[in-house]
């Protein structure tokens, strides 16, 4: 493999490992907040419990999941270092905000959250948590609008033989990465809610702390259930930006080859990119492609030929991906409306109880497969339609690449066996009594 293809392969590694951690920060730290609210509010000391049992298994994630992200960013100075000199003064200065302002302010109020119980008020504590549930977030936002840039450019000029900020509140208001940024977050915020389920389910089907996995278990119904939703109608909202703003990458989503209106959406497909069409393609129906993507069912879809073949995604990786994260996103809300329905009743649905554990990491592989989505599907550009991904790396050797790929590769293996290892230890524990 060349220089090119190790260099991702590397950040692919990287990112990856690194988003094993991030979603469940996101997610878990809004629940535990709700939690302490209810704490705060009603005096029940359960509640008080359940935030400091859930909040250890944050803090866990929490702490992996710095590990990993510090070395991410050293990767476009490393392997990307073309990239940083074209565009560094914008994509630099979002990252920046990031680390200076969303990060130090999560590290610090969580600070006071774990070592301010009994030391400091119950307001300013319950301000702590929830400021940590903030910054957390944020921290994602600045995250996104520096990738939103990357999949559509807004806000700079060329000047110099490189890409300067010209107006920063364009950039900030980049539709494109809003739409990230919010359909990322409802589906971690998803993610954190089937994690409470699935623990909560493991305990209550062996009768541990009852009252208390029964509490922690309705809580997190809901909110999940809504999340599905909210994931679900987002996701059409944000398609609709991809087919306006990437329209090659949705042809490959769909295996889309030829233009045309009240394009049909085939529910079996295979990809044959060498032909440029698909080896099989059966069940279509008509104009649910226009209509998911435009809104319209009688409107124009561009297919993948009028697109160069230089210019064109993966097809096959593109599509499958976007297939997975579609069929787990049509299972989750089924799988919350069965715990939301049945939250009264659940020693009668052992087979619920049973199931949630497994439908844990069900949440993951739909946000990697999105992830792969956005990232397969821009190129072969590294920033759309500005910097090809074959302009933007480092000019060192492959085999340097090849020695660190293999280096990461074995540190994040080991990192994430023991974050499954302490998660899986302490949430099998139990809360302390």
């Amino acid at each position: 493999m060349d220089v090119v293809m190790l260099s991702r392969l590397q950040f692919a590694v990287a990112v990856f490992f690194h988003f094993i951690f991030v979603p469940l920060t996101l997610g878990l730290s809004v629940l535990i907040a709700v939690m302490q609210t209810i704490y705060y509010r009603t005096g029940n000391e359960t509640y008080k419990r359940m935030a400091k049992f859930w909040g250890k298994l944050f803090l866990i994630n929490f702490t992996l999941g710095v590990v990993t992200g510090i070395t991410l960013e050293f990767q476009f100075g490393t392997n990307w270092s073309r990239y940083s000199e074209y565009v560094g003064d914008i994509f630099g200065s979002l990252l920046a905000i990031e680390a200076t302002l969303a990060f130090f302010l999560e590290s610090t109020f969580l600070a006071v959250w774990v070592f301010g119980w009994e030391r400091v008020s119950k307001k300013m504590h319950l301000f702590a948590i929830w400021a940590v549930a903030f910054a957390s977030n944020m921290s994602g936002l600045w995250i996104i609008l520096a990738n939103g840039w990357m999949q559509n450019p807004v806000g700079y000029v060329i000047r110099n033989n490189r890409a300067e900020l010209d107006n920063f509140f364009t950039v900030l208001s980049n539709p494109y990465a809003w739409g990230q940024f919010f359909h990322n977050m409802f589906a971690s915020w998803m993610l954190a809610g089937f994690f409470v389920l699935g623990i909560s389910a493991w305990h209550l089907l062996r009768r541990n702390e009852e009252d208390f996995f029964n509490r922690s278990f309705k809580l997190a119904a809901g909110f999940t259930l809504a999340l599905a939703l909210l994931v679900a109608l987002q996701g059409h909202n944000h398609g609709n930006t991809v087919a306006r703003l990437q329209p090659a990458k949705l042809a490959a989503m769909e295996s889309h080859w030829e233009t045309q209106k009240s394009a049909p959406m085939y529910l079996l497909a295979v990809p044959d990119e060498n032909a440029e069409g698909n080896a099989i393609q059966a069940f279509g129906i008509p104009g649910v492609l226009s209509l998911l993507a435009f809104n319209d069912p009688s409107a124009e879809v561009k297919g993948l030929k009028d697109f160069p073949k230089e210019d064109r995604p993966p097809v096959l990786l593109t599509f499958l991906n976007f297939r997975l994260m579609v069929g787990l996103g049509t299972l989750f809300p089924l799988l919350a409306g069965a715990a939301f329905l049945f939250r009264n009743r659940l020693q009668d649905k052992p087979w619920l109880l049973k199931a949630l554990p497994w439908a844990i990491p069900l949440p993951y592989l739909a946000i990697m497969a999105g992830w792969a989505v956005a990232e397969i599907g821009r190129q072969p550009w590294i920033v759309y339609g500005m910097m090809r991904t074959t302009d933007a790396v480092s000019p060192v050797p492959a085999s340097s690449v090849a020695v660190s790929l293999l280096a990461f590769g074995a540190v994040y293996t080991l990192l994430g066996v023991l974050d499954i290892y302490l998660l899986r230890k302490y949430a099998r524990k139990g809360p302390a009594a």
